[in-house]
């Protein structure tokens, strides 16, 4: 009797390069019903242990190497986002579509090269704001879909980790901006622009203030001092005249969570989410409506077993997204969020740090 589930064979092949946050990608695509089948990093006898540990069959220490030999049919980016744009370019140029981490790139020029690459090819591409898919921001979504805040007056977010909080934690490349281009708001706030761009629409200005919990500190295997910065704070207009702020640090002690509040006319939404307790990847949602207080809206989402936070994080947050970029994939509903979602984020990421640099307020140009 013919089986239902299609052979493992049949799945589409993917290989992941960079396996820092990378590494949540692989048991998400595994979820997803994907093949993975090759992992890439420098650090060739880690990647080994991680190809290990999923079953993985094959490790490279170079990405160059590996879309030569697996040719695989997608391809995850998860390096620091200076090397973004030449993965991006050689994967589409060999067939592959394409799940980019955030941010999409350093720059503008190079965030349009990504998008314009892919699209030349044919290519489906997404870019890993994972962040959409706790069942209480999709909530949150809906209902705004549906109008219960109205229109809407101003948004207040943040979003905090400790990561680096302790002046003892060594550095990586993320202080680096010649690496990544920014830094908390890179690697946090760019998550808080894409969700209000997602509930509330475009921005159309911001200012800032960024600053660096400890610039004396050398960036590792570099000799350079830290210049990304470890908080930022944001003010922002969005096309429509709403107000937006927003905080992102990676030096909160104490903290690992992020907020969104979303206030109307009718009413107001707020969202929270902290790694820190059970279930944490599901959230949490209240709405208050016609000047009443604050009420709880009930959020269901799957359970996802497991103890690593990796692994957890990986199925609860990415396998929605890569199981969106396999329908897409077969025609079967839209890339989202696209490239081109990545592109916007990145545009509001460039006037943050100009207006940080200037003082002053500069506009986001369309994309």
């Amino acid at each position: 009797m013919a089986s239902d589930v299609s052979p493992p064979s049949a799945a589409p092949s993917v290989a992941v390069v960079g396996l820092g946050f990378g590494r949540a990608h692989v048991p998400a695509f595994q979820a997803a019903g994907a093949r993975v089948v090759a992992v890439c990093q420098r650090d060739e006898a880690a990647a080994r242990k991680v190809a290990a540990a999923y079953g993985v069959p094959q490790v490279y220490p170079l990405w160059e190497q590996m879309l030569a030999s697996e040719r695989p049919a997608i391809v995850v980016i998860a390096t620091p986002p200076h090397l973004h744009r030449p993965i991006a370019h050689a994967a589409a140029a060999a067939g592959a579509h394409v799940l980019c981490e955030k941010p999409l790139a350093t720059s503008r020029e190079d965030a349009e090269a990504i998008v314009a690459d892919v699209a030349r090819a044919k290519r489906i591409g997404m870019t890993g704001f994972n962040w959409r898919f706790p069942a209480a921001m999709q909530r949150m979504r809906a209902l705004m879909a549906d109008g219960v805040v109205g229109r809407v007056l101003h948004v207040h977010g943040r979003w905090l980790g400790a990561r680096w909080a302790d002046e003892a934690s060594p550095t990586t490349w993320r202080m680096d901006r010649e690496q990544a281009g920014h830094g908390a708001m890179g690697d946090m706030g760019v998550h808080l622009v894409d969700l209000v761009r997602w509930t509330c629409g475009e921005f159309a200005r911001v200012t800032a203030h960024a600053g660096i919990a400890y610039p004396t500190k050398p960036v590792a295997g570099t000799g350079r001092a830290t210049d990304a910065e470890d908080y930022l704070s944001l003010v922002g207009e969005l096309a429509s005249g709403a107000q937006v702020s927003f905080l992102a640090s990676r030096a909160a002690h104490g903290r690992n969570e992020h907020t969104l509040e979303i206030s109307g006319t009718r009413g107001a939404l707020a969202y929270h989410l902290t790694r820190d307790e059970p279930g944490w990847y599901t959230g949490r949602l209240w709405l208050a409506a016609s000047g009443a207080p604050f009420r709880p809206v009930d959020v269901e989402g799957p359970p996802v077993d497991g103890s690593d936070p990796m692994d957890v994080l990986g199925r609860a947050t990415i396998t929605p997204l890569a199981v969106r970029l396999l329908a897409a994939i077969r025609g079967e509903g839209p890339a989202d969020p696209s490239l081109a979602d990545g592109l916007r984020a990145q545009l509001v990421l460039e006037a943050a740090r100009e207006a940080a640099a200037r003082h002053v307020w500069v506009d986001v140009p369309p994309a």
